[in-house]
């Protein structure tokens, strides 16, 4: 493997934005739309995994990869791969069935821009196109590599990791959920999904056993804490900070981290999990400087 990622001396700031560029530049190549009537498709598409974002799952594949010397070649494959994935789950999760929700990173949804109908299959259209992304010899030359890589985003995105957390997302607007039901929904919807971006460098690269459970185990807290902050900036932010509407799980009597614990603790048992999530990378020293940035920036966005 020979093309790197980042200069040792690169700041988390400059790594993120570098991440989002590197990663919309191998989306832009990827979905490349056609000519002919399915050309709307592709459109719909290109808007939702493009539009504007921090690209926070990309970047932390392709920090994850630095750690272990992965190519960014390969790396920026699972990183497109993951956003693709992401950007799916907020399409659907904003439509009328869903969220219902009109505005998605400062403008209109997927549904709203086009319909729902392709919105939906959009949302059918990236999802698939992850995988054959992963599947492709240039995302490495192992296909038993590539078969992982397949596998593990499948157990994440699908019902006992992504879509599992959704369905209780949905059940928590009629039943009341206390703290552990709670913990386990954010874990399937949100963390699944960013710990296979956290452990698919390790992937790329073969690591141990005892690597990837370090990594796993940094993703675990860094995905909790990630969602306790989004719950605070559904109570705290504004829809010109976030992108997206605000006050939206009160108004559907949903319980929360926030609901449950208040603003306080749960931003104090989110500076806890950071702290939790930057203990577990001991084992990488200072190659792993750039994740314990993130963990600390999960806590502290404004969007």
């Amino acid at each position: 493997m020979t093309e790197t990622l980042w200069s040792d001396a690169i700041s988390f700031p400059e790594a993120l934005s570098e991440a989002a560029r590197l990663t919309d530049s191998v989306v832009e190549r990827l979905l490349l739309t056609p000519e002919g009537l399915e050309a709307r498709v592709f459109e719909a598409m290109r808007y939702a995994v493009l539009s504007p974002g921090k690209r926070l799952r990309p970047f932390l594949v392709l920090a994850a990869s630095r750690l272990f010397g992965v190519a960014r070649r390969c790396a920026l494959q699972v990183a497109a791969s993951v956003e693709m994935v992401h950007a799916y789950s907020l399409v659907h999760d904003d439509l009328p069935a869903m969220d219902n929700s009109d505005l998605r990173r400062g403008r209109p949804t997927c549904h709203r821009r086009f319909d729902e109908a392709t919105a939906v299959l959009a949302g059918d259209g990236l999802l698939t196109m992850a995988f054959e992304v992963l599947s492709d010899p240039d995302t490495h030359g192992d296909p038993a590599v590539r078969c992982e890589l397949v596998s593990s985003l499948a157990a994440a995105a699908g019902a006992g990791g992504m879509v599992g957390g959704q369905m209780i997302d949905l059940l928590a607007e009629k039943q009341i959920l206390d703290i552990g039901a709670i913990t386990r929904l954010q874990r399937l919807k949100t963390g699944a999904l960013i710990a296979f971006s956290c452990e698919a460098g390790a992937i790329l690269a073969k690591a141990s056993t005892e690597l990837r459970l370090a990594l796993r185990g940094y993703a675990h807290d860094l995905g909790l804490a990630f969602q306790i902050a989004d719950d605070l900036l559904d109570v705290e932010g504004s829809a010109a900070e976030t992108g997206k509407p605000v006050g939206s799980d009160a108004a559907a009597g949903k319980a929360t981290f926030v609901s449950i614990l208040g603003a306080a603790r749960a931003r104090a048992q989110a500076e806890l999990l950071v702290r939790q999530a930057v203990a577990h990378l001991d084992l990488f020293e200072r190659r792993a400087e750039l994740l314990r940035e993130a963990a600390r920036f999960v806590v502290t966005r404004r969007s």
